[in-house]
């Protein structure tokens, strides 16, 4: 029906023109009579030569034009009939080409160095309307699909002649545009077929930064240009801010949920995995028999019991670019993004990628990077290639791959992490023939924090476990020979190695204080806080980077999970209005494997004077009993902010203090200021952590410390 209309359309005036002429020359002919004449038809035939020759004349023309228009007419429709032939033969090898072979040029391009036309598709939907191609579309963009515009052309341009001929230069337009594949190149990469290119580029039109396509990101990322934070579709506003990744984050996160369910809550950490504990990467998960324990991060507890290093599956997160449009809110984590600078007054954050991000309340759980040596950072790259600052999930799996290929490794450190470490690896040399080393300053395990006696014991159990240990070692230099690590001590020991852990203790990352304007504790380090670890009216900190102030104790910072979980949990709750003080003492602990270990809390440090109470160890006193007691593998957890209002202390009567056995089984260790316990070391006495919280509480000079120890029930079966 519509080919009839387009051609009576195109040969109306023809039949109207030499209707009109016939008419004219009839009229001409009759005027004088007034009427068309009748002539006989004897005249007709027989009459003098001329008298009916203009007669002649006029058939003849009227003939000629209606056989002229009768071959027109014929040679338009066929035309019109193979132009038409031609497009579409033209669009349904053009989409299957998009379909099957993207890479390729689709229509025809004669230049093949250029990125492929159809990668116009990306900065301009040219799909919609394959008559007009790339060029105009792109200034104007549509909204069809791929399929639609196929059947589109035929009915829109035929009734407008000027329209119609840019079907057939389809062919020859598309090489024209031969400048516009690079910008087009940057949507192309992704595998999305043309009908996902298109909203891409009506995106990209409006807005460079915002691409929808969720896909691939990476392929974005690739490009390298303004839209690569744009494929993550980063929230631009967010009512609850997290920087850091860590577990202060995630209990602060669930605890903005607890009292604000439908928050929104968005976690920024440059970490590429989701919120995880740290301990087992030092503890449980080397003693695991898993072989690909370092891919799972599944490990077995010390009661058997198995779990994940990750607080939550990725399942109880929602993806950042929905968290905006989220009705009952939600947790998202933004991985792999660092926050570089923060505006207080603005309350704003710009990340690495420049993505600017505001907020209506903020927490700073930054935690902290590893200290190094400054005799290694010295020492030249050869030498740090072989060293491992441990921290991360990415530390653990690097160690773990390095010491199954090397023959012996070096420990730096008598901390909590290095004692961890070498007791860890020193079990591992059982089975294999890995040299496990360990250095320190002090002269035993811990010595920092135990008493001598303590310490001098904690060091012979690890010797037990294959450790060689080096005491009073004070590095001078690191150096690289023959593809082993010397490092010469001031004493002038020499130690040959393969390679070194640095585990030296913590740095708080502080790095944001100075953009946004925020004071660092001079003394102990971190962002300063107040009791309700506030930096700013609407900024908190939590974890190892903030600074807080102890109501009992005094201005603390402390690097442990317990405080992380506690900090965290009380930061979210003033976050959403509670307006608590940190009143709570948050406890560590620390294993030397599953037989021995140790919970403390408040300031446990070696110069104080201390008095310790022992007693025999039964198989009940193991890190091992404790978790299959608590029913966890991480201590903390059963740990709740109760203090213990009336412990029931044991009838059994105290021995006399035992401070220089041989064997401390178990065992409790004051730790005095000015004759008042300031500090608490439950040694193989695990889930009265409660007590301990009183008594620091209280405050109280103690008489007899004996009776208190009382309180512990130590002396029990």
């Amino acid at each position: 029906m519509l080919k009839c209309r387009n051609v009576w359309k195109k040969l109306a005036p023809l039949a109207r023109a030499s209707s009109t002429v016939c008419r004219q020359n009839v009229r001409r002919v009759g005027l004088p009579n007034g009427r068309i004449p009748r002539v006989p038809v004897a005249h007709m035939s027989t009459g003098p030569t001329g008298g009916g020759g203009e007669n002649h004349l006029y058939v003849l023309l009227v003939g000629a034009a209606c056989l002229g228009g009768g071959i027109y007419a014929y040679q338009t429709i066929k035309g019109d009939q193979q132009r038409y032939q031609d497009r579409i033969n033209e669009i349904s090898s053009r989409s299957q080409k998009a379909a099957t072979e993207e890479p390729t040029t689709p229509i025809q391009s004669e230049p093949p160095a250029v990125p492929e036309p159809e990668t116009q598709a990306a900065p301009s939907p040219e799909e919609p309307s394959p008559p007009v191609p790339d060029v105009e579309l792109a200034a104007a963009p549509s909204e069809t699909a791929e399929l639609p515009p196929a059947d589109e052309p035929v009915v829109e341009a035929p009734p407008e002649e000027a329209a119609e001929p840019p079907a057939a230069p389809v062919v020859e337009e598309e090489p024209s545009p031969p400048s516009e594949p690079s910008p087009a190149e940057l949507t192309e990469p992704p595998p999305a077929p043309v009908v996902e290119s298109e909203p891409t580029a009506a995106a990209a039109a409006e807005s460079p930064t915002a691409e929808p396509p969720e896909p691939q990101p990476e392929v974005v990322a690739v490009s390298g240009v303004d839209s690569t934070p744009a494929s993550l579709k980063v929230p631009s506003h967010t009512p609850y801010l997290l920087i850091g990744g860590g577990t202060a984050s995630f209990a602060a996160a669930r605890s903005i949920r607890a009292r604000d369910p439908g928050a929104k809550v968005l976690i920024v950490t440059d970490e590429p995995d989701l919120p995880y504990m740290r301990p087992p990467l030092s503890k449980e998960l080397w003693f695991s028999d898993d072989p690909s324990v370092t891919e799972t991060l599944r490990f077995k507890q010390w009661n058997g019991k198995e779990r994940s290093i990750y607080f939550q599956p990725a399942s109880f997160y929602i993806n950042p670019e929905e968290l905006d449009s989220a009705e009952n809110g939600g947790v998202a984590v933004l991985t792999g993004k660092k926050v570089v600078q923060m505006d207080v007054r603005g309350n704003k954050v710009k990340l690495d990628d420049e993505t600017e991000i505001s907020y209506d309340k903020c927490l700073i759980a930054t935690g902290g990077v590893p200290r190094n040596l400054q005799v290694i950072e010295r020492a030249g790259e050869e030498v740090t290639q072989k060293t491992t600052l441990f921290r991360k999930i990415e530390d653990f799996k690097s160690l773990d791959k390095v010491t199954r290929n090397i023959k012996s490794v070096t420990i730096i450190g008598g901390g909590f992490l290095g004692s961890e470490l070498a007791c860890a690896l020193g079990r591992r040399s059982h089975e294999s023939d890995l040299e496990v080393i360990q250095m320190y300053p002090e002269k035993g395990n811990m010595g920092k924090v135990l008493p001598e006696y303590l310490s001098n014991w904690t060091t012979e159990k690890v010797k037990r476990e294959g450790v060689k240990v080096i005491t009073e070692a004070l590095v001078k230099s690191v150096t690289c020979k023959d593809d082993k690590l010397e490092i010469q001590l001031k004493d002038g020991r020499l130690v040959k190695t393969d390679h070194i852990v640095a585990a030296v203790g913590l740095e708080p990352n502080v790095d944001l204080a100075k953009s946004a304007g925020l004071e660092v504790d001079s003394d102990f380090g971190g962002y300063r806080v107040n009791a309700e670890l506030q930096a700013r009216s609407n900024i908190w900190v939590a974890g190892d980077a903030a600074c807080f102030y102890d109501i009992r104790l005094g201005r603390r910072r402390v690097e442990h999970h317990d405080h992380a979980v506690v900090s965290g949990r009380l930061a979210g709750e003033n976050m959403t209005g509670a307006n608590k003080p940190y009143w709570h003492q948050s406890m560590f602990w620390s294993d030397l494997g599953p037989d021995v270990g140790y919970e403390a809390i408040g300031i446990v440090d070696s110069s104080l004077p201390t008095v310790g109470v022992f007693a025999k160890a039964t198989a009940k006193d193991t890190p091992k009993a404790a978790t299959e007691q608590s029913g966890t593998g991480i201590r903390s957890e059963s740990e709740t902010e109760d203090t213990a209002t009336s412990p029931v202390a044991s009838s059994t009567p105290a021995p006399a203090m035992e401070q220089h056995k041989d064997d401390y089984g178990k065992g409790v260790i004051f730790y005095l200021r000015d004759k008042v316990v300031v500090g608490i070391i439950l040694w193989n006495v695990f889930n009265r952590m409660p007590i301990a919280r009183k008594i620091i509480k209280d405050g109280e000079e103690h008489a007899d410390l004996n009776e208190v120890a009382k309180l512990f029930n130590i002396h029990e079966d």
